[in-house]
């Protein structure tokens, strides 16, 4: 099975092949000023199963822990597609709005919740 992932202008898109591994709810300000909105869902596939078309741009910073991410965006539109996680070589993240699919898997963990808006239920 595969899935694709895209921007909004469809220029800069990403294959993955299979299931994710794991698909983060995550709270953090970052995310949410990443996304402009109270979260950011992550979906994590072993690099080997990604394929990327197009031309992107890079953003990189440290997470609250000290890891760097490096976040991957269309120099067209803006949206930020995917990432590498460096805590996480083996693993790209996709955005899991990238995929503009309503059935994808939903998430299987949830963190920093200490930032978590009060209406956003928890998992």
């Amino acid at each position: 099975m595969a899935r694709e992932a895209s921007c909004s202008c469809g220029d800069l898109r990403v294959t993955c092949q299979g299931e994710p591994e794991l698909v983060s709810l995550c709270h953090c300000i970052e995310c949410q000023k990443r996304t402009g909105s109270p979260f950011g869902i992550a979906s994590f596939y072993p690099r080997q199963n990604i394929k990327v078309v197009g031309r992107y741009s890079s953003f990189a910073r440290s997470s609250d822990q000290g890891f760097a991410t490096t976040f991957h965006f269309c120099g067209n539109c803006g949206s930020t597609v995917f990432w590498e996680p460096s805590r996480k070589p083996h693993m790209i993240a996709v955005g899991v709005g990238s995929f503009g699919d309503p059935e994808f898997p939903g998430p299987t963990q949830e963190v920093h919740t200490d930032c978590r808006h009060g209406w956003v239920k928890p998992l």
